[in-house]
């Protein structure tokens, strides 16, 4: 079962301007063959079909608690993507056309389906679908495909980097660099511990630091990249059999118990033109209000 916390697992920029089309770029890092929503649903279905996980503890606790971080970066994308698409209509009765902007935006679907929000797909509006998930079974296999998952994402995060200056999408691509660069060398560690083979001497994939993000920078010195997070009040506890040593960029790596301090969860106004949370929303406020006795 999971814990839902009602924060981001990092603190967002509030953004000056809207940036719609940014934000479908940045929907191919949520809903994308190598989008959050992947890595979440292959290690979680690698969780459930796990055979053998009281003897191979260690590994099954690692792609499970790996797992449920990932429930907090779909959160933190969806957040940028909301965000970035905040300001994006203008007010207006509906025989002005007030969504006529949305005509014009590169992906469409978000002034027609989501009212200026994320949903589960790409970046050329195609739904996200469970044929991106791999679950052999096989343990070695799985870790393999996880490690090639990992670094593919990482590879389509410094795409969009370079695609946008927004800087809610660069603090949010930052962060994921890191925390993708810890799932990364975990699944090598665990690889390493099953052949011998030293899978870690390939990272970084691509060949660039994370250091060359100022972002990302920031994040590794305060050593978020040697941390593994355990999800959990008390399971889990094993990942520490494979997460210990020392980092290959120096420092001791370390599980922390609990999760990041994070930030608050954006509150996105209402859009009346778009009926959201409705037409007149002060009347279903006004509603809400009632309900909780104020």
């Amino acid at each position: 079962m999971y814990l839902r916390i009602d924060r981001l697992q990092v603190e967002l920029p509030m953004p000056k301007e809207p940036d719609p089309n940014g934000a479908a770029a940045v929907q191919e890092l949520l809903g994308g063959r190598f989008g959050e929503m992947s890595t979440l649903m292959n290690y979680t279905y690698q969780s459930f079909n796990f055979r053998g996980r009281d003897g191979l503890k260690p590994y099954y606790d690692l792609i499970a608690n790996i797992a449920t971080e990932e429930l907090g970066h779909i959160e933190l994308v969806a957040a940028t993507i909301n965000l970035m698409l905040t300001g994006a209509a203008r007010q207006g009765e509906p025989v002005d056309a007030p969504l006529e902007p949305g005509k014009d935006w590169r992906n469409t679907l978000h002034s027609i389906a989501t009212a200026h929000t994320a949903f589960v797909g790409g970046s050329q509006g195609a739904y996200w679908h469970g044929d991106y998930v791999f679950s052999s079974g096989n343990l070695i296999l799985d870790l393999l495909h996880n490690f090639f998952l990992e670094n593919g994402a990482r590879l389509h995060k410094i795409r969009v980097y370079e695609m946008t200056k927004n800087p809610v999408a660069r603090e949010m691509v930052g962060y994921l660099l890191v925390r993708g660069g810890v799932h990364a060398l975990a699944y090598a560690k665990a690889i390493e511990t099953l052949t011998g083979v030293e899978m870690s001497k390939l990272l970084p994939i691509p060949k660039i630091e994370n250091s060359k993000f100022p972002e990302a920078r920031k994040f590794e010195e305060m050593g978020f990249h040697r941390n593994l997070y355990r999800f959990s009040m008390d399971d889990y506890k094993d990942i520490a059999a494979i997460w210990k040593g020392t980092h290959p960029q120096g420092g001791d790596l370390q599980v922390v118990d609990g999760p990041p301090a994070g930030g608050p969860v954006p509150v996105l106004p209402p859009v009346p033109e778009q009926f959201a949370p409705e037409y007149h929303p002060e009347e279903i406020f006004e509603i809400a209000k009632r309900m909780m006795g104020q």
